[in-house]
């Protein structure tokens, strides 16, 4: 018997609604044992599972996390692209909104669903721990709606990721010492499973087993450390119908593109001679020094049936590791639906105008970094984030002086040629400060991300919290305020909560600042991020009770 994804919605939904329990979830931090590339290591868990627990729920519930501690280093987890409306005491960011939870320690956090409606994720956000401490969010519509695309028959999380033989830990402390380019990983995964093109992984690769005619939602999740993904299937195309938990105009592709932090709803249809069909992740990168994983992830679809399957199953697609413009042109695709029932509302008249450069930094002016170190930084406006001891929404909010400044330029202080290829050096060098950025309640926010070549340049996935944002304009080169507002797209843009920034180019995005709070703004490449390509967003309150930052709740881990 056919059962309808509408049905097991249902059930779900009525299982949830008569349970007080089941709004409640329990999150177990611990180390458990695990064995990948032949060889095994303890990895740093939510209730001992890689990936981590799905979280489902109904657009605007709100649910309580209780999140135990019971591992040898502080933690903290985010609920990534979770607006958290007037609540930034449960967004998560370690030394942004709250203290880590240390080992032995609990932390309640609640969470607050207002418009999401999608795929989204929940991770660390302490060190580098989200590398095995993340999981997926599917956000049902709510009770009486319906998807805008026809039901599909399953759904199922496809969580890309990293994994190193090395100890997290140990290629964190070690990349803080010699503050240069991390040790890459030693493969990709989807689902946990680096594939059976590696040794020692055959039998546990993970297979996704489809009925002819029947169509999946498959709900794509980049978890990796510091890599954009290709991601594709055998003599399959995918129909795109979401980002980011927002919905989008459909279109096909043979592949799709994903950073960092995004999220991506495809449709797969079952409409190929049962047999079975590798899925494959390589990597998108621009590094020019070859330092990165050249290896691939495969998983395997798997058809139904009485039948003898090909071996090795057909291989697909994938795009060459730097090709910039299948990148490029598949990010440009995403429109919004912009329609009656899923309107859009980009602001129009902007009250606040800002502009960001992004850039790779050096510290060390002459050559005077010590020995052969390659130490590097990063920077939003020419300064690089210093991380604090005590975390800025409880100084904002106690009003504790000499922990951040207020004074985060609008602008960098210096325009120039930010794309030729030979800048002086003498721009290399980046300030170093924890300094925010005021914004007034409800005010129009109009933001220009402008990538520099600065070390020969790089493109960066930006995630801003608190906020999804509207991408209304996109191009290469160096930002023209004078010719380039004449292509933005305020018609249907795509609603995002993070934004891959091309090499060498800019994107714009709107937003209107209507959520009081501290909210962190970052590149999600996690190298720079810990070299300082940080910042943070103050909203201030606005004038009425239900537009004012909420109290903290009593168990704030303590700084």
């Amino acid at each position: 018997m056919k059962v309808s994804t509408s049905q097991l919605l249902g059930f779900f939904l009525l299982f949830f609604y008569h349970c007080e329990a089941c709004s409640h979830y329990k999150f177990v931090v611990k180390e458990v044992p695990y064995t990948r590339l032949c060889s095994t290591k303890n990895i740093l868990t939510v209730n001992g599972q890689f990936p981590g627990p799905t979280i489902y729920v109904q657009k605007g519930d709100i649910i309580f996390v209780d999140v135990y501690n019971r591992g040898s280093y502080n933690v903290t987890i985010h609920w990534h692209g979770v607006r958290q409306l007037r609540n930034p005491w449960s967004d998560g960011p370690e030394y942004i909104t709250q203290c880590p939870i240390q080992p032995g320690e609990k932390f309640r956090q609640k969470i607050i669903f207002t418009t999401e409606e999608g795929t989204l994720w929940w991770h660390a956000h302490s060190q580098w721990s989200r590398a095995t401490v993340h999981g997926a969010i599917v956000i049902y519509p709510k009770m009486g709606t319906s998807y805008p695309f026809s039901e599909p028959d399953a759904e199922i999380p496809i969580i890309l990721g990293q994994w190193w033989k090395q100890d997290i830990v140990t290629l964190y402390e070690a990349f803080l010492v010699y503050g240069g380019v991390a040790n890459h990983s030693d493969a990709y995964t989807i689902n946990g499973q680096p594939g059976d093109l590696f040794a020692c992984s055959k039998q546990e690769t993970f297979k996704l087993k489809v009925e002819r005619g029947l169509t999946y939602l498959l709900r794509i999740v980049n978890s990796c450390l510091v890599d954009s993904i290709f991601f594709s299937i055998a003599n399959h195309n995918l129909t795109v119908v979401g980002s980011d938990a927002s919905y989008l105009k459909p279109f096909e592709r043979s592949f799709i593109a994903i950073a960092p932090g995004q999220t991506i709803d495809v449709l797969l249809e079952a409409n190929q001679s049962p047999n079975h069909y590798y899925m494959a992740a390589s990597v998108y990168t621009v590094s020019v020094k070859g330092l990165f994983d050249n290896t691939t992830t495969t998983a395997i679809v798997e058809y139904s049936g009485n039948y003898t399957p090909s071996w090795p199953p057909a291989f697909p697609f994938l795009p060459v590791y730097n090709d910039s413009r299948a990148y490029d042109n598949f990010a440009a695709a995403f429109r919004s639906l912009a329609d009656k029932e899923h309107p859009i509302d980009v602001p129009v008249e902007i009250s606040t105008h800002l502009f960001y450069t992004l850039s790779i930094n050096s510290p060390c002016k002459n050559n005077s970094c010590p020995g052969n170190l390659e130490t590097l930084l990063a920077s939003v406006n020419n300064i690089s984030f210093v991380t604090p001891t005590i975390d800025i929404l409880q100084a904002y909010y106690y009003g504790i002086p000499g922990v951040f400044e207020t004074d985060f330029p609008s602008f960098p202080s210096l325009f120039y040629d930010f794309t030729a290829p030979d800048l002086p050096t003498d721009l290399e060098f980046s300030k170093v400060g924890t300094k925010a950025k005021i914004l007034d309640y409800n005010s129009t926010v109009e933001l220009v991300f402008q990538g520099t070549n600065l070390l020969d340049g790089s493109d960066h996935p930006i995630h801003l919290h608190g906020f999804s944002f509207y991408v209304v304009g996109m191009g290469l080169g160096n930002f023209d305020k004078d010719k380039d507002p004449s292509t933005y797209n305020l018609v249907d843009p795509p609603l995002q909560n993070t934004v891959h920034v091309p090499i060498n180019g800019w994107v714009i995005i709107r937003f209107r600042a209507d959520n009081p709070g501290v909210w962190n703004m970052h590149c999600h490449f996690d190298e720079h991020s810990t070299w300082g390509m940080d910042t943070v967003f103050i909203v201030k309150n606005g004038k009425s009770p239900e537009t004012k930052l909420l109290p903290p709740p009593p168990d704030m881990p303590p700084c």
